[in-house]
């Protein structure tokens, strides 16, 4: 192999590099469009790195036990030069919850470790493991306008000042802004296949760090809740950093108050469970907001045939979902590495210019990304239909569908059997977690009967104790705060 050009330089643009250069991959060139040398240190980087190119760096990020594993097994000095930048294990089974009803250790545990850490950490990390690959050139400041080709096949990228950089194969991996639509309309190719639905929320967080001396609280993996009218959740960090996230539904403009660091305080005061962090740290940050959110798959594959030849799409440029799901890195890193051990393959199905090859990482972002793309979507839709506390039962403005069944099993069932069972709670550990496909849990008949014994109790068993004020309440805590 020689000559590939990655369009990017984020996780799933690094990961890339790193994964094609280590398999053999002579030369990887790397266009990051933001001017922004590495910084000198992981702190330099989380408060004076210009990334306005992925303006989510500086909001809650989960980096999922099947990247720490991946890391691991594939990249251990990476996963080594993220816990010397202050990055530490994350294990979702020590603790175990008290409410369990068995709580000794069982074989896998030791898979579901997550790594705590702050997306500007990680890709500083990362973009010094890349810098460090023989063979890899890094370029910033590179903002590319539109994609060369010679006939049906995408031969390099073109830049805004006029350069055109050649390789071989060409990895759009520019992330949920992608331009690739537009570039292969200028170029007059056909369009690919592309399914957009709005995710309906909007995000606020805000990032702190631990006074000297002061630990976090005890708990198992991630802190998180859902109130019914706004979501909720932890995030620990490097270097005693960590971030409180709050998502609300993109319509509810009583909540928008939240944007105010005041309000957002005051927020965090209604739930004992972030209060406890907050309480022993200082603000590292304002609050940032994310919104205009979506869940996209875009196929390069359509019916059967490549729009083009010698191009592929990585991480969020071929499938993003909704940031709650804390899905994105994880999975470009994993889809990054599949396609370098695809390109590492022998026979001509491989080479990277071919139809074959194409069609065999379309297959490959099917059954990787896709199902994760269908789950979220499913989540979302189910969401927004769902009426707001203070609205009555009748609110909602279509009757039921399997959606909405569905989040019911979810929301009822599997979340209600994972706070006293512990053969679901692992099994959905191990779903959050990647490890196992979306649907593996209602596909085992075991998991299935504790889950629908447990929903269809529903109505008989006692109300968990609440931890969250009433909207009325809560709306009324942020408006008098901001």
């Amino acid at each position: 192999m020689a000559g590939v050009v990655v369009i990017g330089g984020g996780i799933a643009g690094l990961g890339t590099a790193l994964a094609l250069s280590r398999v053999g991959q002579q030369t990887v060139t790397v266009l990051e469009r933001d001017a922004a040398p590495l910084p000198d240190d992981p702190e330099e980087a989380f408060g004076r790195w210009p990334r306005r190119g992925a303006p989510q760096v500086r909001h809650s990020h989960a980096f999922l036990a099947r990247l720490h594993n991946l890391l691991r097994d594939r990249a251990p000095d990476v996963l080594a030069g993220l816990r010397a930048a202050g990055a530490t294990d994350l294990s979702f089974t020590d603790p175990l919850p008290a409410t369990l009803d068995d709580r000794s250790p069982q074989p896998g545990d030791e898979q579901l470790v997550a790594l705590a850490c702050r997306r500007t950490t990680f890709e500083w990390v990362l973009r010094k493991a890349v810098l460090a690959q023989s063979g890899v050139r890094f370029v910033d400041g590179a903002a590319v306008a539109g994609i060369a080709f010679d006939g049906d096949r995408a031969t390099g990228v073109r830049l805004e000042d006029g350069t055109t950089i050649g390789g071989e194969l060409v990895v759009d991996a520019s992330g949920r802004r992608s331009g690739l639509p537009r570039w292969l309309a200028e170029a007059q190719r056909r369009p690919l296949d592309e399914v957009t639905d709005d995710c309906g929320v909007v995000y606020c967080t805000r990032f702190y760090r631990l006074r000297s001396r002061a630990d976090a609280p005890a708990q198992a993996g991630i802190t998180f809740g859902d109130s019914g009218y706004v979501k909720f959740a932890v995030f620990p960090g490097d270097g005693g950093a960590f971030s409180v996230t709050f998502a609300i539904s993109s319509d509810d403009e009583a909540l928008r108050a939240l944007t105010s660091p005041r309000a957002f305080d005051a927020a965090v005061a209604c739930f004992p469970a972030l209060q406890a962090w907050v309480d022993r740290a200082d603000p590292l940050t304002g609050v940032e907001t994310m919104a205009g959110l979506v869940n996209r798959r875009r196929r390069l594959v359509v019916d059967g045939e490549p729009v083009v030849n010698g191009m592929v799409t990585v991480g969020d440029a071929a499938v993003c979902t909704n940031p709650l799901y804390g899905r994105g890195c994880s999975l470009a890193m994993v889809h990054a590495y599949a396609l370098a051990d695809l390109l590492a393959t022998t026979g001509s199905a491989a080479a990277p210019g071919t139809p074959e090859m194409a069609i065999a990482f379309d297959a490959v972002t099917r059954t990787e990304l896709e199902p994760w793309y269908e789950a979220a979507l499913m989540q979302d839709r189910a969401t927004r239909r769902r009426p707001r506390p203070a609205e009555p039962a009748g609110a909602a403005t279509s009757p039921p569908d399997a959606d909405d069944m569905a989040a019911s099993l979810l929301r009822d069932g599997v979340m209600a059997a994972t706070r006293t069972d512990a053969k679901v709670y692992r099994a959905f550990l191990r779903t959050l977690n990647l490890l196992d496909p979306p649907a593996a849990m209602m596909q085992d008949p075991d998991i299935v009967a504790r889950v629908m014994a447990v929903w269809q109790d529903r109505e008989n068993r006692p109300r968990p104790e609440r931890v969250a004020p009433r909207r009325a309440e809560f709306i009324a805590a942020i408006a008098d705060a901001a």
